[in-house]
């Protein structure tokens, strides 16, 4: 039993992904589902789909590596966060599609939050926004709308849970009701400092506390799997939400150390440490990861739309037909153009934490077109990116040069735009020779639970770089673009 098999489940497909004793990949199997948009800023999924997805590709990694179930030591899970669901205790069935991370539908209850007053208690005790981001605010709209919930909740029938605990609850057979810290710490109902949940946010919320799941460390018996799903029970053992996991896989270990993931989203993550930092630039305070029952703090910035960009390109405005060609087209773009693109298609994350705003190009003239649009859309990820370390800058203060930034996600393999990173926040950005990093990371907490992969310090001499991306932009036209798009983000936000 060599091999460890990382369940991947994202945003708009599921993963599993096998690796070997080397911790290198052997075989990948991915599979995208249905997103469902049954009003202006909703975001669903059917649980069906997440758990059929889920299911489909780890039996389909395993027959693609060759491999049997006896050669399988762990599962890892990585999931997409803040995505909630609700589902019978006893049947199983889920009472209402999974609300999305992405989902808008509360932002008027937060607001009701924030205008009361009770924002501040969130904050010290979660160390998140009164946002509807967050699983809290998404639970308690199922427990108001869906008929019967709230009494059938309040009678202990049913259980709440991110992705991670869904997919232990549908692997174990029902049996094992659990999440991780990582996780736990996402749904604006965990107190991160006292390490449990908080009873006195689920008394603002109406959350029955029976619905909520054990919390255990990322590298932790999560029960083992039905034995007819894979020909035998494996033995789960390592969780953590898909930021976290990329955090881990990246090796960023160490207080300082900095990464930022850019998928659908793009989320930048800072090690601080045992010590929890609290932010005073609309950043989130969230736990990195725990093992050993001690928790590693981060500061982390959420950007909503970072790959969506691209998306938005190709199947929005139709002025693509492949992500690769984005690149080319942004090299090939008017240089005495000016067109910025701030992608507030769902709102505004980090630091701006404004739901309602919503996207605007600027700067547009009659010679602009699909080459222009495509550098502005790459260039709003690094300019994204720099409101995000700007902020953990101010929060974070340390001494030197501004720390290098590992990268991962779809879109750090192209050059191009992580050149312009590099240019615009005028520091080194390293690329892994692994950018399956979030698989990765679910894969090492397995493994090492597992006793198959190296410990903490032998994992981070173990990272290897492909590239380092050096900034060659002058401080001038640094600054002038920087200044462009801060007022660009002003006037989206205050259209």
């Amino acid at each position: 039993m060599t091999h460890i098999l990382a369940i991947d489940q994202g945003t708009t497909s599921s993963r599993a992904i096998i690796f070997d004793a080397a911790m290198d990949v052997t075989a990948t199997a991915q599979e995208e589902f249905p997103q469902h948009f049954p009003n202006s800023g909703w975001v669903e999924h059917d649980p069906a789909d997440l758990w059929s997805t889920t299911a489909a590709t780890c039996r389909a990694a395993i027959e693609r590596a060759g491999l049997g179930p006896a050669d399988i030591a762990a599962i890892g899970i990585t999931n997409q966060r803040e995505t909630t669901l609700v589902w019978d205790r006893d049947t199983g069935q889920p009472i209402y599609n999974a609300i999305v991370w992405q989902d808008r539908r509360t932002a008027d209850y937060c607001r009701t939050l924030r205008d009361a007053g009770h924002a501040q208690t969130i904050s010290a005790k979660t160390g998140l926004l009164a946002d509807p981001y967050f699983s809290g605010t998404k639970l308690k709209w199922i427990l108001d709308h869906v008929e019967g919930a709230r009494d059938r909740a309040a009678r202990g029938e049913l259980l709440f849970g991110t992705v991670d605990s869904w997919l232990i609850w549908k692997l174990t057979g029902g049996t094992v009701h659990a999440t991780d810290a990582t996780n736990a710490a996402r749904t604006m109902l965990y107190d991160i400092h006292k390490g449990r949940w908080s009873s006195t946010i689920c008394d603002l919320l109406g959350v029955p506390m029976a619905m909520l799941p054990q919390v255990h460390d990322c590298a932790a018996d999560f029960g083992t799997t039905r034995a007819d799903l894979f020909g035998r029970p494996i033995p789960i053992l390592g969780v953590a939400g898909d930021q976290q996991a990329a955090t881990i896989g990246q090796a960023c270990f160490k207080p300082g150390m900095l990464k930022s993931t850019y998928g659908t989203g793009c989320f930048a993550l800072l090690n601080t440490g045992a010590t929890p930092v609290t932010s005073h630039n609309r950043l989130l305070t969230t736990i990195a990861y725990q093992l050993e029952g001690a928790p590693t703090y981060a500061l982390e910035g959420s950007i909503f739309v970072a790959g969506a960009v691209v998306q938005w390109l190709r199947d929005g405005l139709k002025i693509i037909r492949d992500a690769h060609e984005t690149q080319p087209l942004a090299e090939a773009a008017d240089p005495n153009q000016t067109v910025v693109l701030v992608p507030a298609f769902t709102g505004l994350g980090a630091p701006y934490w404004n739901a309602e705003c919503r996207g605007a190009v600027f700067g547009l003239t009659r010679n602009s077109g699909p080459a222009e649009f495509a550098r502005a859309a790459l260039e709003s990820v690094g300019y994204q990116t720099r409101d995000l370390l700007d902020a953990m800058h101010a929060d974070w203060q340390s001494d030197g040069a501004a720390p290098t930034l590992r990268v991962d996600g779809g879109m750090s393999a192209s050059d191009w735009a992580m050149q312009f990173l590099a240019d615009i926040i005028d520091a080194p950005v390293d690329r892994p020779r692994t950018l399956e990093t979030t698989a990765l990371g679910a894969a090492w907490l397995a493994g090492q639970r597992a006793g198959i992969y190296p410990d903490q310090d032998g994992f981070a001499r173990a990272w290897a770089l492909e590239r380092t991306f050096q900034p060659e932009m002058s401080a001038a036209v640094r600054d002038r673009k920087y200044a462009d798009w801060s007022r660009a983000v002003t006037a989206t936000l205050s259209f």
